[in-house]
Parts: C-alpha cells; structure tokens; sequence
C-alpha cells in the first residue's frame, strides 16, 4: 500500500484531501449563490426555484451510482475522476452565458463530471487503507475536512463575489477552482497510484465499435447525457418516480451482490450488511433532506428575516451558508482524534448511535429558531446568532454522521462492488436533496392563495416548518436508538 507520511495515513490521502477540496469550492460556489440567482436575477418563484435547486442537487449526487459502476467496470477510479473534474469546469463556464435555458446546460454538465468525481475520489480514499485498518474513519475524517474547507472558500469568497459584484464571476470563479483540483490530482497521481482499482480496466479498453474502445465510447456517451439532464431539471416531476425506482433497483442490486459474496466466501454475511447499508441510506435521506435547507429555505429565510449587519456591514445572505463549513473545520480534527481515542477506551458508539445523535442534534438546531422569534425586531428579523447556533448544531450533527457514513460503506461493501456501493450510498444523497427541495416549497415567501407574504407573515411560516422539522427529526432519533442492536447484528461486527 501507499507510503505513510509522517501523519500515519498514506501520502495519497492529501493529494486526495486537496484535489477535493477545489471540487467542492467549486460544487458549493454553485450551490451557494443557485436560489438567490433563480429567484433574484432569473425571476422565478420560490417554489419554482427550490424544486429546480432539489431536481440539481438531487441528480448531483444520483450521477456517482452510474459514475461508479462505470470506473468499477471500465474507466479506473483515476481516468474517471479527471473526466468529471473537467466536464464540471465546463459546466461553470457555460452557466456565464445567463440565460435560464444556458443555466440547465451548464447544470447538466456538472452533474455528469460530479458523478464521475464525487464517488471515485471517495472509493480511492478508501483503498488507500487495508481492511481492519483502524486509521480508516480518521482518514475519512480528514478528507472531510478538505471537503469543507473548499465549502469554506465558496460560501465566502465566491458567495462575497457573486452577490456583490454580479452572479456571473462567482460561477466563473467555481470554475477556475476545478481546474486547479483537477490539476493536483493529476500531477500528484503517483502517489495513489498503488491504491487497486485506479488503472484503466481491461474490458474498458477492449474495442466496441470500430478503432473506439469502451473508455473512449463512454466518454463521448458523456457529453450526450447532458440534455437528458436538462430535461430533468425542466421536468422535474418525473424524478419522483426515477428516484424511487433506482433506489428499488439499487437496493435489489445490492442484496444479488451480497448473495453471490456469501457463496463465494462462505461466511453469510455480506447479504445482511447489505440489508444494513439499503437502512443507512434511509436514515441518511432523512437527515440530508432537511440538513439541506441550507441552500433554499434557510438562505432565502436569511435574506428576508435575518438581521444580517455587523458593525454597518450587510453580510451577504448567501455567505450566511458559511458557519456549516467553517465549525467543521473547527471541530472536524476533534472528531478525528476523538473517534480514534474513544476507540482505545472501548467507548466509541456503534454506528446506528452515531446515526441517531447526529440527527437528534439536527432536529434540535431547526427547535432553535424559535429561540430566535423571542428577540425579533421591528423589521420582523432574527438576530444572526439565530443562525449561528442552528448552524453550530447542524454541524456537530453532521460530523456524528456524515464521514462515519462514507467510512461505513467500504466496510461494508464486497471489494469487487466498492465504487457501486459508493454510488448507491450516494443515491440516498440524491433523493434527500431532491425530497428537501419539496420540503423548501412549503416555506416560500408566498400564501396559498399566491400573495406575497408580508414579512411577519413570512416569519411565521418560516418558524412554524422549522419547529415541524425539529420535532420529526427528534422522533427520528429516537426509533433508530430502538432498533440499535438489530441493525449491528446485520453489520456483522463492523464498526
């Protein structure tokens, strides 16, 4: 396996940590200025801009389930990753031209080259380690860091740019910053090259049509698939029923796999830790549909009922999107060190407790909104503080949950199915952002009749379906503290 540095964890791991972290800088500097564009600069409704933010971010993350079996099959976990990077730069730049018709084009660029990405840079990661290697969750911890920071750079540097000097040069901000991920990744290549799985496969270069092999086809078919997306976007209804029904497949996939695991090894148990991780990704659609109100609802609840000045400056409400990466930078090298200390101790959580404190402590964040009405002003906003602790508690939430679960899946997943599993975990991704898209409409800035909601009206809405949140995530909580013990008999002593 890779050299270690003198951190302990293998070199690879940073060059990974830094290629990442320009990916997101460039995934979040969209996402962070995306519903204040729609709604400011493109004129749509609230409802129309949170169902075409959850129809985005929704097939964002549903892309790795084909981008991972694609490099599981053909193209290697390294080929795939730059393909991915350089179709998400392009689809930056296309979003320049500013229309909405141009916005879906580049949109469809960006989820293609995220489904290559987002899952094989994260099976790499995973692959840098042997199995049993207890430095596994403290290297996905910190490569989760890597992710934030680059959510850092966008939700300030890009959010500041693009609200204050025009949308357009943030988006061609986020660009630039793929390329410069794109070119880590590729320059410091030899130092994951060990890791299995990132070299061209065979059936990848066997010819298909003509002179062309299947890795050169693949890349062509790529490119196709961005009006497909396009359609989705526009006609976001049908993911109602694609969604569900990749999660059915996926999920059937997943149990067939296990089964021919457990003929192959003889041990009987990949069939229930796949049984177990079809649970997780319930569990996980549950907390990212609502930890994803960051990017519409709790943005566009910052720009109308959020006080926002300090010391005589407005920040922007987007940047207001920055406390989440910021306290994961802060508390993610507790965590990191945390998880492996309570470990020694014998006292480290089970995965399912981790799972249920995270989302306990995301319901109690929404709960904390109603702290904020006690100290409304007369222009019916809530202090910034409001939004800082909801923020505090969605983050530490988050770190109970989020690389645990990254960490989880390649444990729990056959070798010869690791990326599709990444995919599929990444699925539940999809399907929360889509869901928590639909959750963003009931909080828009307009009554049933259509009328614009005055803005205490507005604040009342806001409040009332952040408390519904709260109390649901806590039921939540405490149903998966129930079924605790049975869910860690199906993982079959993974923790």
């Amino acid at each position: 396996m890779t050299t270690a540095t003198a951190s302990g964890h293998p070199k690879g791991l940073f060059v990974l940590f830094f290629s990442e972290m320009w990916e997101r800088f460039c995934y979040y500097g969209m996402r962070v200025l995306l519903t204040l564009y729609l709604v400011k600069s493109l004129m749509n409704g609230d409802a129309e801009a949170a169902l075409i933010y959850g129809a985005y971010t929704g097939l964002v993350y549903a892309a790795p389930i084909l981008g991972g079996r694609l490099a599981d099959r053909y193209l290697g976990y390294r080929y795939a990753v730059i393909l991915g990077g350089l179709m998400m730069a392009l689809g930056e730049f296309i979003i320049l031209g500013g229309s909405q018709t141009i916005l879906m084009i580049g949109m469809g660029a960006l989820i293609v080259g995220n489904g290559y990405f987002k899952a094989n840079i994260s099976t790499i990661v995973g692959k840098l380690y042997e199995d049993g290697d207890a430095r596994r969750d403290s290297g996905f911890t910190i490569f989760y860091i890597g992710i934030n920071m680059g959510a850092l750079m966008a939700t300030t540097i890009v959010a500041f740019v693009g609200e204050t000097y025009g949308f357009k040069y943030g988006f061609g901000l986020a660009g630039l910053g793929m390329l410069t991920g794109i070119a880590i990744f590729f320059s410091g290549r030899a130092r994951f090259a060990m890791a299995p799985g990132v070299d061209f496969r065979e059936e990848g270069l066997k010819k298909v049509i003509g002179p062309i092999n299947n890795i050169q086809a693949i890349t062509v078919g790529s490119f196709l698939l961005i009006p497909l997306c396009y359609v989705l976007i526009l006609q976001n209804q049908i993911l109602d029923y694609l969604l569900l029904g990749l999660f059915i497949y996926v999920s059937w996939s997943l149990i067939v796999a296990g089964k021919e695991a457990d003929i192959t090894d003889a041990k009987a148990i990949w069939k229930d830790r796949m049984i177990a991780l079809i649970i997780f990704m319930i569990i996980n659609i549950s907390f990212w549909a609502c930890f994803e109100q960051a990017g519409t609802s709790l943005t566009l609840f910052a720009d109308r009922n959020v006080d926002r000045e300090i010391m005589g400056w407005i920040m922007p409400a987007s940047m207001t999107q920055f406390f989440n990466p910021a306290f994961i930078i802060i508390f993610g090298s507790i965590f990191s060190v945390m998880w492996v200390k309570l470990s020694k101790m014998g006292r480290n959580p089970s995965i399912p407790m981790k799972f249920a404190f995270g989302i306990l402590q995301l319901g109690c964040g929404f709960l904390l909104a109603q702290v904020g009405f006690m100290f409304v002003n007369e222009s019916m906003q809530v202090p910034l503080l409001t939004l800082l602790f909801l923020y505090l508690l969605h983050t530490t939430g988050e770190l109970f949950l989020s690389p645990i679960g990254l960490s989880m899946v390649t444990k729990l997943a056959p070798k010869n199915i690791a990326g599709t599993a990444m995919g599929a975990w990444f699925l539940s991704f999809a399907i929360a952002n889509y869901v928590g898209g639909k959750i963003a409409t009931l909080t828009g800035g307009h009554s049933d009749s259509g009328e614009v909601l005055s803005a205490a009206e507005g604040l009342d809405k806001y409040l009332s379906v952040f408390t519904t949140i709260g109390l649901v995530l806590l039921g939540i909580s405490v149903l998966i503290m129930l079924i605790n013990r049975p869910l860690k008999k199906l993982m079959h002593g993974v923790v």
